[in-house]
């Protein structure tokens, strides 16, 4: 029989752990010295620490419980407020706001009680600015979190320093000052992945710093942050630093570079996590993220899943749904579903988030103009935050536009700069999207091989990510070109169709649900395209080739 450890070298061994961040070994062998004896204060919040780190569900509840007790039963005030302050927070995260206001009312009490000046002051405040935050009350938010930054500094905890930068940053991006907000933003992650800020608190900064440069759709930034943490996290294989929130980003992260299926994977972990009880809202964001996984790769049943679970979570299905409806041939239904949703959708970032998809579904339904509007919008919001992944998302929907209205010189100088800045920021399905565009541009210019090559580069990127869905698409188009024997663009021929029933251009604009000038332009297209001086000649050349087919 191996024989037992005793609760000193429990205890050493424990400690010794927890300094070579084995945080397993750490808790294990705390927790063995504890239930043989009390453990000094210190330790507890060793114990609690490691158990956080390594344990998503218990998230060290009960050994900061414990260590608060001890702390205040030898009258060491401060760090039993210290203790409360993390336990109330760890309780907030899980989304037990009634017990995590509870314990923060009691730290509150016993600091104002003792008088003291400790630097644990400066934490107490941070759940002022969160609450500043959540109001969006930038200007308090920012004025807390500059007393906190004064008070981490003069005791000289980095933590707390941290902690306030991070909120800073977060505050200087929600007032509009989006430059100052990504700096302040780069330097509290150089500081998270340079080791100087506990384990304790970098999963927690690093979850709202993306979630503030993710809000500002500064997906670069992001995906360089995530894998500069992962790669400090890689040096600690047994770190579970992402939890809920956190690994709803870092997913996003991974749809975004392409690697799907490891998304659609961790998606399915934070929802499950976060799901309770009790529900935590952002369960509604990882179900959403799944139906747009799903949809992507062509599972649409499963998609439709997904999406009824996000808004039974509380989170509007939009766009997604509605592309769902376009993907499965449903236009007028995706049509209705997404201009209900742009008349509710209120707020910079999900305004952004709900508009490509928006202008996909107008084009689609052959609504130009509505769509163009929606581009204005989104470049507008693209300006406003310096976000090259919204300029890009509106430099491609705007070459879209210019496809439907057949000025394909134009739209291929939109997409050539959509597609530059896609692949500077690594969106492999963005780029391959407006690869397919561009190669439509090209053949509507009589340049095929151009035409070839892009869509050549499109398929394969696709095959490579499973995007059956857009496969299927280049599959369908492919078989109808090699059946097309005339240069009229789809568009351009059901304009022609309706030239040759009778109906005068602004009959055509109601039927097409176009602008009277768009349909006049299409018009004027098309004879130039057939060499035509007249809409009688392009009622006879329908008229022939109709019966020739």
């Amino acid at each position: 029989m191996k024989p037992a450890i005793r609760s000193s070298d429990a205890l050493i061994e424990g400690r010794e752990a927890f300094r070579q961040r084995r945080w397993r070994k750490a808790r294990d062998r705390l927790a063995e010295a504890e239930a043989a004896a009390p453990l000094e204060p210190p330790d507890y919040e060793l114990l609690a620490t490691a158990d956080f780190l390594i344990s998503p569900d218990s998230a060290g509840l009960d050994a900061w419980e414990r260590a608060h007790h001890v702390h205040l039963a030898r009258g060491d005030v401060p760090r039993a407020v210290r203790a409360a302050f993390w336990l109330g927070m760890n309780l907030m995260n899980r989304g037990e706001q009634a017990r995590a206001g509870g314990w923060l009312a009691r730290a509150q009490r016993l600091l104002d009680e003792s008088g003291i000046d400790s630097v644990e002051r400066g934490y107490m405040l941070l759940p002022a600015a969160l609450r500043a935050s959540r109001d969006g009350d930038a200007e308090a938010q920012l004025a807390i979190h500059g007393q906190v930054v004064e008070i981490g500094r003069r005791f000289g905890d980095q933590d707390l320093v941290t902690f306030a930068r991070m909120g800073q940053g977060r505050g200087l991006l929600s007032s509009g000052d989006i430059p100052a907000g990504r700096a302040v933003m780069d330097e509290v992650m150089v500081a998270i992945t340079s080791g100087d800020v506990s384990p304790l608190v970098v999963g927690i900064v690093y979850c709202s710093v993306i979630m503030g440069l993710r809000q500002v759709y500064d997906m670069g930034r992001a995906r360089e942050w995530t894998a500069a943490l992962e790669r400090w996290c890689e040096s600690q294989p047994e770190l579970q630093m992402y939890r809920g929130e956190c690994l709803i980003y870092k997913a996003e992260m991974r749809q975004h570079t392409g690697d799907w299926e490891k998304a659609l994977e961790e998606m399915v972990d934070a929802r499950t996590r976060l799901v309770g009880p009790p529900p935590h809202p952002s369960a509604g964001t990882a179900a959403y993220h799944e139906g747009e996984l799903h949809r992507l790769a062509g599972r649409f049943a499963e998609a439709e899943e997904a999406y009824v679970r996000s808004g039974e979570l509380g989170r509007n299905p939009q766009p997604g749904l509605a592309l769902l409806r376009l993907a499965q041939g449903r236009v007028q239904v995706a049509e209705a579903a997404v201009r209900r949703a742009a008349a509710e959708t209120v707020g910079m970032s999900a305004r952004a988030e709900l508009l490509p998809g928006y202008v996909e579904v107008l084009l689609a339904a052959g609504d130009v103009d509505g769509a163009e509007a929606g581009i204005t919008e989104l470049a507008t919001i693209a300006d406003a935050t310096g976000s090259d992944y919204l300029e890009a998302a509106a430099r491609e929907a705007t070459g879209a536009i210019h496809l439907a209205r057949d000025e394909p010189d134009q739209a291929l100088k939109a997409l050539r700069q959509a597609a530059d800045a896609w692949q500077r920021l690594d969106a492999v399905y963005q780029l391959a999207r407006t690869r397919v565009l561009a190669g439509r541009a090209c053949h509507q210019l009589g340049d095929e091989e151009g035409a070839r090559l892009e869509v050549a580069a499109a398929r394969k990127e696709f095959i490579r990510l499973g995007a059956n869905h857009d496969l299927a698409i280049l599959d369908d188009a492919a078989a109808r070109h090699e059946d097309v024997s005339h240069p009229l663009s789809k568009r351009e021929f059901e304009v022609a169709e309706l030239v040759a029933a009778g109906l005068s251009n602004k009959a055509i604009a109601t039927q097409l649900f176009l602008s009277e000038r768009t349909a006049e332009s299409h018009v004027k297209h098309i004879c130039d395209k057939l060499g035509f001086n007249s809409r009688a000649q392009v009622a006879a050349w329908v008229a022939a080739l109709k019966a020739a087919t």
